[in-house]
């Protein structure tokens, strides 16, 4: 509780101009989890300049939230973050080029700290905030043990609480466009089923050790088509081939949108789905910022970080593949409380 006072009143004592996030995870889900922090931030200090280091795929969505982020710079690499290959001279001149003119705060967000504390020091800002684990903590009073035990949501608005900063909620957000919309007029005039009420299934996930069976997901999609739902088949254009299995192994017919929609229209997509059936990736979390019905299923990840935290329109299924017909039979249960809870828009 002292170092917590201590943050506070510290923080308290000015008023950041120019504020440095470190958060360089790569998914999509890594990066809508930690926009409520960022809006709880971002009203606190409306005037300053956030500037956010981090990989290059967050250019994909980063565009959506220029409400939150003023500025953005690739993460160039450093030990033991396996991300980005680290070449001392480009790491070294990045930092060299920071400290010319440091930022007044510099927010740790990436994660416990461990190898990324070090980075986040060197970065010269005035105060340096963030987590570190167990007891290696950098710098007395600036740094907040690491909360292992929450979700990814929680573990980054602990931050804000820690700095004194108050919450803006802990609801996640996507922001739609006209583009988004226009794509997804041509989407429906390509596919008239659309226009019906239809389920989204989205069978990848980053890792194989995250993807539940192409056979059970065929089974609850034919489960769903026999009740009337159309099955539209989503992923990236990598997982086309894994989507196509899917759908060869369905006694349904399917839509197969595998890398065939923009993030924008895969968002409008399952905006106008009765629902998602996905293993626990991104688009687990892009459902829960659209507030689209979902059901997660989850092998080898850890439900109690990444699971969506509204359970009644978000169930999880913890699967292990040992009993298959159970972990479908549960996903179909999961599926019919859907209506119990929501009547779908």
């Amino acid at each position: 509780m002292s170092i917590y006072i201590n943050a506070h009143r510290r923080l308290e004592q000015f008023l950041p101009q120019s504020i440095v996030i470190v958060r360089s995870l790569p998914g999509l889900g890594d990066w809508l989890c930690v926009i409520p922090a960022l809006r709880a931030l971002r009203t606190a200090l409306p005037n300053a300049e956030i500037t956010l280091i981090g990989l290059k795929q967050v250019n994909q969505w980063l565009p959506r939230f220029q409400c939150y982020v003023d500025r953005w710079l690739e993460f160039p690499g450093y030990p033991g973050i396996p991300e980005v290959p680290f070449f001392a001279e480009r790491t070294v001149t990045f930092l060299s080029q920071m400290q010319l003119n440091p930022a007044d705060l510099a927010l740790q967000l990436h994660g416990d700290g461990s190898c990324i504390n070090s980075f986040t020091l060197l970065l010269g800002a005035t105060h340096s905030v963030g987590f570190f684990p167990k007891e290696r903590c950098p710098e007395a009073g600036w740094f907040l043990p690491y909360p292992e035990h929450e979700s990814e949501i929680w573990r980054n608005l602990r931050l804000m609480e820690f700095l004194g900063i108050p919450l803006q909620g802990d609801q996640l957000e996507f922001p739609l466009r006209s583009a988004d919309w226009k794509e997804w007029a041509a989407l429906v005039a390509t596919y008239p089923s659309l226009n019906s009420p239809f389920v989204c299934i989205h069978p990848g996930a980053s890792t194989p050790d995250r993807r539940w069976s192409v056979a059970a997901f065929a089974q609850v999609a034919d489960a769903l088509a026999t009740q009337g739902q159309h099955i539209v088949l989503t992923g990236t254009d990598a997982e086309h081939s894994l989507t196509q299995a899917v759908a060869e192994a369905m006694q349904f017919p399917s839509i197969n949108l595998a890398g065939k929609t923009s993030l924008g229209a895969l968002a409008l997509l399952l905006k106008q789905s009765r629902g998602l059936i996905c293993n626990d990736t991104g688009i687990s979390h892009l459902a829960a910022a659209l507030q689209v019905n979902s059901v997660v299923i989850f092998i080898s990840s850890d439900p109690q970080r990444w699971a969506p935290l509204d359970r009644s329109r978000h169930r999880m299924v913890i699967a292990t593949q040992h009993c298959v017909q159970q972990e479908i039979d549960q996903v179909l249960t999961e599926i019919d409380r859907w209506e119990m809870a929501y009547v779908h828009q």
